[in-house]
């Protein structure tokens, strides 16, 4: 199979390949950018492997006249960047030691090697210069049927990097075949092991977790995830019910991780996947919009055309109601909207405690009227 894209031709990728091949070692592109180009996915990152030690590759690179950075360089890793495109150069390697979150790695002159520490099969996958794809485990076949695999013995895998778990459940969501299910094998292993994940540290998790949720559906592999017990370890009390009928009434919407992760409850969710302050507290502001009868123009005014809008989607969902008619433009109008009473309008008869009840009392008028009264019929005695 021969790849194609700009994305192979660029100037500046294929002269690192070419001044890797005229010192005499091996520039293979590997991992995403292969699996995609296979798949017709966009290729966002260009990943390469080769034979070559890092400091050999840092050397080839900056007598090209490229930039290189060292990023990654403990795991053989630096970034060259070749006429303004990254690209991420990493020596063959094998693991010697692992403990369930990391590996000790050794560098390799084998493809073979380095691909057997791969997690899937279908991330060890390897394309030289001109794009000839380069299977040394079978995942060429697996990847044109969008079957997620585990490399080998999956408990074994799965106990190099307990990790591999959740990416097993996020690969599905994102390249796997929504009719054909998830891999038997591959899915036992992750419900035998489930425990492991306990020795992840939650920030791995919570990234995990948010590339899971951006997929275009992720219910069938969180229901999976469900009843694997898996869910239940990283998320206790989440329930994935919601969850399919929320995707449905999205219908085509660009996928927002928060809005389902909302969706699936749970205890602690913002500690346990370790939110950022901005997405904690949007998160709280989802769950009580979801718990309250706020209208759609109430929503928007208390949060914004986004997060009033995904507040409705996801009541909706949990509640198992329809959408009322006109929502979104109700919503935009309540973002818009501008609350028409000030505190001079109330002075100086009020002041004080007796000035900030009026106005909440005038407020919620306002907003249980469906934003539509003006300042002279909110103020009418």
């Amino acid at each position: 199979m021969i790849l194609a894209g700009n994305w192979l031709t660029h100037p500046g990728t294929q002269g690192l390949c070419k001044a890797l091949e005229l010192a005499e070692y091996r520039a293979l592109f590997v991992g995403g950018c292969v699996r995609n180009a296979i798949l017709g996915v966009p290729v966002a990152d260009i990943d390469f492997a080769t034979d070559a030690t890092p400091d050999v590759v840092t050397q080839i690179a900056e007598s090209a006249g490229f930039k290189v950075v060292p990023t990654g360089i403990d795991h053989g890793t630096v970034t060259v960047v070749a006429k303004g495109l990254p690209h991420e150069v990493t020596t063959f390697r094998r693991d010697v030691e692992t403990d369930g979150r990391r590996a000790v790695v050794a560098f390799s002159t084998l493809i073979d090697e380095d691909a057997a520490r791969r997690d899937l099969t279908m991330n060890a996958l390897y394309a030289d210069a001109s794009g000839k794809v380069i299977d040394p485990l079978g995942g060429l076949a697996d990847t044109l049927a969008r079957r997620v695999r585990f490399v080998g013995d999956p408990e074994t895998r799965i106990r190099e990097d307990y990790l591999r778990i959740l990416r097993f459940f996020r690969f599905h969501a994102a390249y796997g075949d929504p009719e054909g299910g998830l891999d038997a094998e591959g899915l036992a292993a992750c419900a035998a092991l489930s425990d492991g994940l306990t020795a992840v540290s939650p920030e791995r998790i919570g990234a995990e977790m948010r590339k899971l949720l951006a997929a275009r559906d992720p219910a069938p592999a969180v229901g999976a995830m469900a009843a694997a017990g898996v869910l239940a370890r990283i998320l206790p009390g989440a329930d994935p019910r919601a969850l399919a009928p929320l995707v449905h009434l999205e219908a085509g919407r660009p996928p927002v991780w928060l809005r389902r992760l909302v969706v699936l409850g749970g205890k602690s969710v913002a500690e346990t996947l370790r939110l950022s302050r901005v997405e904690a507290r949007s998160l709280a502001a989802l769950q009580d919009a979801i718990g309250g009868m706020d209208a759609p123009a109430a929503l928007g005014w208390k949060l914004g055309a986004d997060l009033g809008r995904d507040a409705m989607l996801a009541r909706a969902a949990i509640l198992e109601q329809p959408l009322p008619e006109a929502w979104e433009a109700e919503t935009a109008r309540g973002a818009d909207a501008r609350f028409p009473v000030a505190a001079a309008d109330l002075m100086p008869g009020l002041s004080g405690e007796a000035l900030g009840a009026r106005l909440k009392a005038l407020e919620a008028k306002w907003l249980a009227s469906g934003l539509r009264p003006d300042r002279e019929a909110l103020l009418k005695p």
